[in-house]
């Protein structure tokens, strides 16, 4: 299981488990789970991937 860890370190301890993120044509990433194969979120604050989670090819 992920954990964010200590405050203040700005990163993620392990990974998140059951999730995948690909991206989109217009360049965000969406989070997907693995399980039932459905989008889950999409990050439109900026174009960076999430943080701990796997991505797919």
């Amino acid at each position: 299981m992920a954990t964010n860890g200590k405050s203040g370190d700005n990163r993620r301890h392990g990974a998140v488990r059951g999730r995948s993120q690909t991206k989109t044509p217009s360049g965000h990433y969406v989070k997907r789970d693995s399980d039932t194969g459905r989008f889950l979120d999409v990050k439109t604050s900026d174009k960076t991937p999430f943080k701990g989670v796997r991505k797919e090819k």
